[in-house]
């Protein structure tokens, strides 16, 4: 019986070491196979942040390429940095928006949910509604917008439900983007339309804009003695 047990405890030492041997070897392909010679870990259970970003919709991400764009587009998304601009002159978030189509600006606005004030007063949605007044119809077919900032999700819904042709947005918004850094509403392949996206237009520039005017707001607060009121980069700005 000790016999026995001696034979089956080597021939599961003799199977283990052959696990082992092959997982090294596997190990050394994906050294060689991979790009800069770093070995891949065998799949696992991924974190949720992960999980979404794989998840991501029709999951193509493109990065800027101003290949993409003509010059028309640049001088909206320009157009969109000097309304942002007199958003902020108006104590309101920098962000501003432009839909245009065929060479026509249709409608442009900056955030106004400060000076309305309106919930629901991004620079997107009033961009979309003035024109859609324009045009007459709600439906905004071959039409592109041009935005400072990724749009959230409300905002980025609202360009699926008007069926808009292209986004060009500039600075990613980590903390509420909804078309890159969270989650890809405009080219997620489950929903009845899917949008073109063009990233990183003028992205320096719109997060200088923000940068500047979020350390402003922060700077006012703390010489009155008080945190910043939180909300992020579409947050209400803190008043006495």
């Amino acid at each position: 019986m000790r016999h026995g047990q001696r034979v089956a405890g080597a021939r599961r030492g003799r199977i283990a070491a052959a696990i082992v041997r092959r997982r090294m070897l596997e190990l050394r392909r994906l050294r060689r196979e991979s790009p800069g010679g770093e070995a891949r870990a065998m799949p696992r259970e991924a974190p949720p942040a992960a999980a979404q970003r794989r998840n991501r919709g029709a999951g193509q991400r493109r990065s800027p390429s101003r290949g993409d764009i003509s010059a028309f587009d640049i001088a909206m998304v320009e157009r969109a940095l000097r309304l942002a601009r007199r958003a902020a002159a108006e104590g309101e978030v920098p962000v501003a928006a432009v839909v245009y189509r065929d060479g026509v600006m249709l409608g442009e606005a900056y955030n106004r949910r400060e000076g309305v004030p309106d919930p629901l007063g991004h620079a997107e949605l009033l961009a979309l509604r003035a024109a859609g007044e324009r045009l007459g119809h709600w439906r905004l077919a071959g039409c592109s917008i041009a935005v400072t900032l990724e749009p959230c999700t409300m905002c980025a819904g609202a360009l699926v439900n008007a069926r808009v042709a292209r986004l060009i947005y500039g600075a990613a918004d980590i903390k509420s983007g909804a078309c890159e850094s969270l989650y890809a509403i405009p080219e997620d392949h489950r929903l009845n339309h899917r949008l073109t996206v063009v990233r990183g237009v003028f992205a320096r520039e719109s997060a200088a804009l923000l940068g500047r005017f979020f350390a402003a707001r922060r700077a006012a607060a703390a010489k009155r003695g008080r945190p910043a009121e939180p909300g992020g980069d579409r947050g209400p700005i803190a008043e006495a």
